[in-house]
C-alpha cells in the first residue's frame, strides 16, 4: 500500500510537507503543491480522510433530514431538486452528504440523535419546518449547527433558515385567479402542521379578504404532498353542491393528481376549472395543460442552505440568518377567464 512517505520520497519533500499539501495549507507554495499532488496521482495515493478528520475534529460531512421516508418523499420532484442544489455546494467545498429519514417523527429524532452523539457529521439541514418539532428542539438544546429550509416554529431570530415569502406568493397567485374573474376559489394544501402550508394558505385567505370574497371552509382541503393526495382532494370538492371554479394548490405534484382526477370526472382544465400551483418542478411544464405555478427556485433554496450551514460549521460564532429566496409566477395554460 502506498504511504505518505512514498509520496514524500518521489516529490522530494518531507512527509510533514505532504500532510500540509493534503490539508491545503496556504503556507505551502503552489509549485510544491502541484509537485506533491502529481506524485500522489502517479502513485495512486489517497489520504486517510478519517484519520485527518480526527485531527481536525471535523467530519467534512453534513446530514440532510427528509420529512418522511425516502421512498415516499423522493416521489416529489421537489426533493431531488433541492438535494441537487445542496450537493453542488458540498461538492465545491469537498463535503460529503449524509441523507437521513424515518417513517415516523420518533424514528427521525432517534436517527438525528445517533448521528449527533456519534459525531458522524458537522451539521444538519432540515428539509421541513413543523410545529413543535422535536428534532429542532433537540438540535437547539445541543447547540449543534443546523439550518432549516422553511420558517421555524419559534426562535426564528435564533435559527438560520432559508425560505420564500410564501404568504406573499400565496396572495399573489390567488389574486391572479381573482383578476381572471374567479370568486369560488378552493385551497388544497399539505399537512396543517407544516409552515409552508400555513403560509401559502394565509396568502390565499388574504387575497380573498382583500377582494371582499367570503371564505368557505369546505373549500379548504389538506392532504399529502403526493399525486394521490390531489385525487382525494378532487373527490371532496366535486361532491359539494357548489364546486369551485378555481383551485390554488400548494404543490405541483398534488396538482398532477388533481388533473388526472378531474379528467375522470369529465372536468376540463382550464375551460371548466382553473388551477394554479407552487414549486415549478419540471413536470409542471410538460404536463397538459402546462401549469401556471410559483417558481420558488428549489435549487437555490438548497444551495443557500448548504452555504449557510458550512459557514456555521466553520465558525461557531456565525450569527443566525434569515435568507429569503425570491419567487416568480410562471404563467402557462391552466387558467382561463371565468365566463
Amino acid at each position: 500500500m502506498v504511504t505518505i512517505k512514498d509520496v514524500a520520497k518521489i516529490s522530494g519533500v518531507s512527509p510533514s510537507t505532504v500532510s500540509r499539501v493534503i490539508a491545503d495549507n496556504p503556507r505551502i507554495s503552489e509549485d510544491t503543491k502541484k509537485k506533491v499532488r502529481k506524485a500522489m496521482k502517479d502513485l495512486g495515493y489517497h489520504p486517510n480522510i478519517n484519520a485527518r478528520n480526527l485531527v481536525a475534529k471535523s467530519t467534512k460531512a453534513i446530514a440532510v433530514i427528509m420529512p418522511s421516508s425516502t421512498n415516499i418523499a423522493l416521489q416529489n420532484p421537489f426533493f431531488p431538486e433541492i438535494l441537487r442544489g445542496i450537493g453542488s455546494i458540498l461538492h465545491e467545498a469537498k463535503y460529503s452528504m449524509y441523507l437521513s429519514t424515518g417513517d415516523t417523527e420518533k424514528e427521525i429524532l432517534n436517527e438525528v440523535q445517533r448521528i449527533v452523539y456519534g459525531s458522524y457529521v458537522d451539521g444538519v439541514i432540515l428539509l421541513y419546518s413543523r410545529i413543535n418539532d422535536k428534532v429542532t428542539n433537540f438540535l437547539r438544546e445541543q447547540g449543534f449547527p443546523f439550518v432549516i429550509v422553511g420558517k421555524p416554529y419559534d426562535h426564528d431570530t435564533e435559527i438560520t433558515h432559508v425560505d420564500n415569502d410564501n404568504i406573499r406568493a400565496g396572495k399573489e397567485i390567488t389574486k391572479h385567479l381573482i383578476d381572471m374573474g374567479h370568486e369560488r376559489i378552493a385551497f388544497i394544501g399539505g399537512s396543517r402542521e407544516l409552515f409552508v402550508t400555513q403560509d401559502r394558505e394565509s396568502g390565499y385567505v388574504a387575497a380573498l379578504n382583500e377582494a371582499g370574497i367570503k371564505e368557505c371552509e369546505s373549500y379548504k382541503i389538506h392532504t399529502e404532498f403526493l399525486e394521490s393526495g390531489g385525487k382525494e382532494a378532487v373527490e371532496d370538492l366535486m361532491s359539494l353542491n357548489t364546486p369551485p371554479t378555481g383551485l390554488v394548490v400548494s404543490d405541483d405534484l398534488i396538482s398532477l393528481g388533481i388533473l388526472s382526477m378531474l379528467e375522470n370526472y369529465g372536468v376540463r382544465v382550464p375551460q371548466d376549472i382553473s388551477l394554479v400551483s407552487f414549486n415549478n418542478v419540471y413536470l409542471s411544464e410538460i404536463t397538459r395543460p402546462a401549469l401556471t405555478t410559483v417558481d420558488i427556485q428549489i435549487y437555490e433554496l438548497g444551495a443557500q442552505s448548504a452555504k449557510a450551514l458550512i459557514e456555521k460549521t466553520e465558525n461557531k460564532n456565525e450569527p443566525a440568518k434569515r435568507i429569503i429566496i425570491p419567487y416568480q409566477i410562471v404563467y402557462r395554460d391552466s387558467v382561463s377567464r371565468i365566463k
